[in-house]
């Protein structure tokens, strides 16, 4: 069984900056890729931004810029989004997804709200 936690959603104003987290833990035996996607009312969920197990990122163009995906150094099952620059349009469920050996897991999702 794995376990996909997020947090550090909340609401903020445009313009500003929200951290999320993402830890992973389980019966986790080899994690290839680890991202974030989103998914607002009324729309598809959407990738923003992966990173693998040697460090390449991916980052939607909407994001690009005002985004940052990171791994936690001390534990590999960890990843960071720092998203800058916050705009209304930012505002979805978002989620975390870890793929491993072909298998993908979704965690429970973090409301991301930017209004002023």
């Amino acid at each position: 069984q794995v376990q996909v936690v997020e947090s550090g959603g909340g609401l903020v104003q445009p313009g500003g900056s929200l951290r999320l987290s993402c830890a992973a833990s389980g019966s986790i035996s080899r994690i290839n890729t680890m991202g974030w996607y989103r998914q607002a009312p009324g729309k598809q969920r959407e990738l923003v931004a992966t990173i693998t197990n040697n460090g390449i990122t991916n980052y939607a163009d909407s994001v690009k810029g005002r985004g940052t995906i990171s791994r936690d150094n001390a534990n590999k099952n960890t990843v960071y989004l720092q998203m800058n620059s916050l705009k209304p349009e930012d505002t979805a469920v978002y989620y975390c997804n870890v793929k491993t050996r072909g298998l993908s897991y979704w965690g429970q999702g973090t409301q991301v709200t930017v209004s002023s």
